[in-house]
């Protein structure tokens, strides 16, 4: 059977993150290996995934790693923090082979450790070469990591919202002592 990987998605809320995972490790190795190096890069805890289809049922797979320096010790989901699993989601939708042409993301920063934001923002702007990610935020430091021009902002105007994208040349005087998200 040729599975064809263009009609295979993470699904929105992550409820196949474990399959989706597997499937890239088996067909797509090197998209695979690039999400494990992001993850080490802000949990310095995780060497790898371990993720095999279920002895009792191949249909399952869980979402089991190993932790540096206990080759032999078990950790699955569960054992992960909130922020730690919501980076784990969010490398992967960015960083997959054939992601969608628009991704859209509430507050990816919810959770997640100034280190992590950052490198969320690189994965934002690595992935928006090649589709449009659109993301709603309230994060200073999220905002610090782009241009003016790359944010819009909302705001509520005779009972509607307004949305405006900022300009470099608007902001140049302010940006001499404030950061782009103390503005």
């Amino acid at each position: 059977m040729v599975v064809d990987l263009c009609k295979i998605y993470l699904k929105p809320d992550g409820s196949n993150l474990s399959s989706f995972l597997y499937l890239l490790k088996k067909k797509e190795p090197k998209h695979f290996k690039r999400i494990e190096l992001m993850i080490k890069s802000i949990a310095p805890f995780f060497d790898r995934f371990d993720l095999e289809p279920n002895s009792l049922n191949e249909n399952k797979i869980e979402l089991e790693w190993k932790e540096k320096g206990y080759p032999d010790n078990y950790f699955n989901a569960y054992h992960l923090s909130d922020g730690t699993l919501r980076f784990i989601c969010l490398a992967t939708l960015l960083m997959q082979p054939n992601p969608p042409k628009t991704i859209i993301i509430d507050e990816p920063e919810l959770g997640l450790h100034p280190v992590a934001i950052n490198k969320l923002a690189g994965m934002v702007r690595k992935a928006s070469e090649n589709v449009q990610v659109i993301l709603s935020t309230q994060s200073t430091n999220l905002i610090d990591n782009f241009d003016p021009e790359d944010i819009i902002v909302s705001e509520r105007e005779n009972q509607g919202s307004v949305f405006r994208r900022l300009k470099s040349e608007d902001l140049s005087i302010w940006m001499e002592e404030y950061t782009l998200g103390d503005l």
